[in-house]
């Protein structure tokens, strides 16, 4: 006879046998959850901290190309200067001063070119090394920073 309020089952059809099934199924899967999850946790830490020195690089770039542009035009004609007063800031100088500032400095991969008659532009170019992203293969970010200075000396006037 069956206990009151007690549905009969047949073996197989639930009960504890069902129950034991049914976590052997997915034993490990929370293994693998915490796998992925770890894997996608080291990414974005990398993406982080490695984009974050990316753009300190950067910063670093245009700061350098802006002091090698600076120097560069300040390469005043002095010859002209001492003899007609007036203050001319001459080409070649000016780019040999950018260049021989980004050398100095020990920046190797740059270029400085003329633009127009008045003008220098300075390029660098940074290579910084990844410290989470060379897991997946990414061994090194590039930054450039580039700058313009005009070969103009002098002051006209007040508030110019």
């Amino acid at each position: 006879m069956k206990p009151p309020g007690r549905p009969s089952k047949p073996p197989g059809q639930g009960g504890p046998v069902a129950c034991a099934a049914a976590a052997d199924d997915e034993r490990g899967s929370l293994t693998l959850m915490l796998a992925v999850l770890f894997v996608s946790l080291l990414a974005m830490a990398g993406i982080v901290i490695d984009g974050g020195a990316e753009l300190d690089a950067r910063q670093n770039a245009v700061a350098a190309a802006q002091e090698a542009a600076r120097a560069g035009a300040g390469m005043v004609n002095r010859a002209r200067a001492y003899s007609a007063g007036s203050f001319t800031v001459q080409r070649d100088q000016a780019l040999a001063a950018a260049r021989q500032y980004l050398t100095a400095a020990g920046y190797q991969d740059f270029s400085v070119a003329g633009v127009g008659a008045d003008s220098i532009r300075v390029r660098v170019t940074m290579s910084e090394p990844t410290k989470f992203l060379s897991l997946i293969g990414i061994d090194s970010m590039t930054a450039t920073g580039s700058a313009t200075a005009s070969l103009l000396a002098g002051v006209t006037g007040p508030g110019t």
